[in-house]
């Protein structure tokens, strides 16, 4: 599942600078959360900041089956909606 929190924050009209002294990091730090894989606390901040749902965060699957990737193997794993 891809994220989509650079698109966010555009949408939501701030820049990753204005979003960082917002959430009171710097901009090197944050940018380096949003590039690799964040974790659910860094994401429910981001979204926080933000002012949106962490769920906007994420691209919405396009079919009834979603992909997340194990984080110590990095396989995919598949998770089927019913």
């Amino acid at each position: 599942m891809d994220l989509r929190i650079k698109e966010v924050i555009k949408e939501k009209g701030m820049t990753i600078t204005e979003l960082a002294d917002k959430m009171g990091i710097n901009r090197v730090n944050l940018s380096n959360m949003v590039n690799g894989n964040p974790t659910v606390e860094t994401l429910n901040k981001i979204a926080d900041a933000i002012g949106c749902p962490v769920t906007e965060l994420f691209e919405q699957p396009k079919s009834d089956t979603a992909f997340l990737s194990c984080p110590h193997c990095g396989k995919n794993i598949n998770i089927k909606a019913e």
